[in-house]
């Protein structure tokens, strides 16, 4: 069977914890005989420090395969083809700068820390691509965050712009922007999609009574449980939003999964789910 790829490399299963601390153990030791390697040691010092930095790019190169799917999932996530070069080669880029800026001793996870750079670099082929300024970008992307703060709402250019803090004039313009480039979004008809992550259906488009079900069991995290069940933000990016640690906001999401698969209505919303 044929396996995913990006960038000409092999897309592997994510990386339990532990086999990641072990990575980076030995892409840390290759590093330092990189550098002891430069230094004159006599010949079989030197045999074994070829030896360990030859470890430590194998290492490198396990990790960052095992993490290309979260390059796959912001690519299409963005609601563009999979199949589009630029970002992906962007994405694996992102991939790159986060492992050589990565500090293990952070105590993160580098998955966690990759994704940033990562939603960086395919954001930033994705203004290249469309023709927009820096400043048009993210003001997008301002705008973009705003709506999912508030999936229930309609925001108007008066809403858009107290919130951006730019005139009403120039948020009707980023909201035309935004539209064109969210038109510019195509799916490709010939990739597998069951391996990839759907688009989140909108909450105009859902039934009245799942929209008012998960607001009477989530309460305020509605949409923080909106946007985690389809996977739309990563849970970093909201926690960040509402000024919580990632913790803070997982106990929240819990409590309301908690609070769907209790209620009177879980099987009617698990069927509703599963159909999207």
């Amino acid at each position: 069977m044929n396996r995913a790829r990006v960038g000409g490399l092999e897309i592997l299963p994510p990386l339990r914890a532990d086999e990641e601390r072990e990575l980076l153990r030995e892409i840390e030791a290759g590093r330092r005989a990189s550098r002891e390697l430069e230094t004159e040691v006599d010949p079989q010092r030197r045999r074994e420090l070829r030896a360990e930095r030859d470890r430590g790019e194998r290492a490198e190169t396990r990790l960052i395969q095992s993490t290309l799917a979260l390059v796959r999932h912001r690519v299409v996530e963005r609601g563009y083809r999979f199949s589009d070069e630029d970002l992906e080669l962007a994405g694996v880029e992102g991939l790159v700068n986060a492992l050589h800026r990565f500090d293990p001793s952070s105590g993160n996870r580098f998955s966690t820390y990759a994704y940033y750079w990562i939603t960086k670099l395919v954001n930033q082929a994705i203004r290249q691509q469309a023709g927009l300024t820096e400043s048009e970008m993210d003001q997008i992307l301002a705008l973009q965050r705003l709506r999912r703060s508030d999936l229930s709402k309609t925001f108007s250019a008066r809403d858009i712009a107290n919130a951006l803090k730019i005139t009403p004039e120039r948020a009707r313009e980023i909201r035309e922007l935004e539209r064109t480039l969210v038109n510019r979004r195509v799916v490709d008809v010939d990739r597998d999609v069951d391996d990839i992550p759907q688009a989140a259906p909108s909450v105009d488009d859902a039934p009245h009574w799942i929209i008012e079900t998960l607001k009477r069991l989530c309460g305020e995290d509605f949409d923080a449980f909106w946007q985690w069940t389809f996977r739309t933000t990563s849970i970093e990016e909201m926690a960040q939003g509402r000024g919580i640690s990632r913790q803070a906001l997982s106990k929240r999401l819990e409590r309301c999964r908690r609070a769907v698969r209790e209620s009177p209505e879980a099987q009617r919303l698990q069927a509703w789910f599963d159909r999207r």
